[in-house]
């Protein structure tokens, strides 16, 4: 059950609508997820983080199958069962088959044990990892 209700496209105001509108243009869907619906509850941050996420998903160095996959490992090491599943749609769609979402998570769960390892053991960082070239 969400803290705070989910603020549909017909009870939004014009400048949740306006984000909307956005969200639904750019990702070429007809409906806006659950997400949004909660943080229309502040407008001022369903638009920060909306662009943010305009900004940060968009092609780049990283094509937006990696970006989705690297969004599923962060999610489920923080426990977002929201953003698992809808990363998971997402780098799904663009891509992601079952065996790629299972080395994912194999290479996550590595990544986390081998993490609290080193952060236990306080292992000093090598030399050699240091300033690496550009």
């Amino acid at each position: 059950m969400p803290l705070l209700p989910l603020i549909e496209y017909e009870d939004a105001g014009s400048e949740v609508r306006a984000v909307y509108d956005d969200i639904m243009r750019t990702r070429g869907t007809d409906w806006v997820n659950n997400f949004w619906k909660v943080l229309a509850n502040h407008p001022e941050t369903l638009a920060r983080v909306w662009e943010d996420v305009k900004n940060v998903m968009k092609p780049g160095a990283l094509d937006p199958l990696v970006k989705e996959m690297v969004y599923v490992a962060v999610s489920a090491t923080n426990n977002c069962e929201y953003c698992i599943h809808s990363h998971t749609a997402g780098a799904r769609a663009k891509g992601m088959t079952n065996e790629m979402f299972a080395e994912l998570m194999a290479v996550t769960a590595l990544a986390n044990e081998t993490n609290r390892l080193a952060n236990g053991f306080r292992v000093p960082v090598d030399d050699v990892f240091r300033g690496y070239p550009d």
